[in-house]
């Protein structure tokens, strides 16, 4: 069974403006999937959907068999603490009047899980190779690359079963942006992730299966090196001749 399962979905602001149509895809444990498109492809709104923000105008998401219901308290209850995100902006992602430790803290408190949480930040802090006198800084103390780190060590301290990764290192520079990617790497070894990304660079170093979506359609989907070195259709062909790659 998949742990998520995207059947058939549509998602419209009315009849007229549908932003997606019929999308349909699974992730499976252990598995990284690469969502890759330009911008207005559906990416964020998949991404929303899937946060259980928005409900689907037409089909299910499914969360191990169950269709995910974000009006149901318990049910969100238990999908949160399996799926937690890592969004763009290492900037505005964190509370600047939080020192670190509160940050981190922030899952652990809003989904009732009992303390003591120290263990469980510091352990988090070391997963992302983070010194542990982080625990009592404030975000502005940190590079971005530092803070990207520090909003990971947030998604990854209730020990999630998926992270939502959006354009999780697109605001980085590129020896930061590899370094990222590389714990990233490290870490779904114990973790699945979703990593939503218009760069197919970094989505070929990360992911083992990739979907490409264009104007919320997805036109081709399977395992990342079969599509990337035998691209099918023109918009992946396009997108790969015109996306500059990351060094492996």
């Amino acid at each position: 069974m998949s742990m998520i399962a995207v059947e058939e979905v549509s998602f419209g602001y009315s009849r007229e403006q549908r932003v997606l149509h019929d999308v349909s895809f699974a992730i499976r444990s252990g598995v990284n999937v690469g969502l890759v498109g330009e911008s207005g492809s559906g990416k964020s709104t998949i991404l929303k959907l899937l946060l259980g923000l928005a409900r689907p105008s037409a089909g299910k998401i499914r969360f191990n068999g169950e269709a995910l219901e974000p009006g149901d308290r318990a049910f969100m209850r238990r999908y949160r603490r399996a799926v937690q995100a890592v969004f763009q902006d290492p900037y505005s992602s964190l509370d600047p009047r939080q020192k670190v430790e509160g940050i981190v803290a922030e899952p652990l408190r809003a989904l009732g899980i009992p303390g003591p949480h120290r263990p469980a930040i510091e352990a988090a802090l070391h997963d992302v190779g983070l010194p542990m006198d982080s625990i009592s800084r404030y975000p502005h103390e940190f590079s971005g690359g530092q803070r990207q780190r520090i909003a990971i060590a947030r998604a990854i301290v209730a020990r999630p079963q998926l992270i939502l990764a959006d354009e999780a290192v697109s605001a980085l520079d590129l020896s930061t942006r590899i370094r990222i990617v590389e714990l990233l790497r490290a870490l779904s070894k114990t973790m699945a992730i979703l990593f939503v990304s218009h760069d197919l660079g970094v989505v070929a170093s990360l992911c083992e299966e990739i979907i490409i979506l264009e104007r919320g359609r997805i036109v081709e989907s399977g395992k990342t090196a079969d599509i990337l070195a035998h691209p099918q259709h023109p918009y992946t062909q396009k997108l790969l001749a015109s996306v500059p790659r990351m060094p492996v």
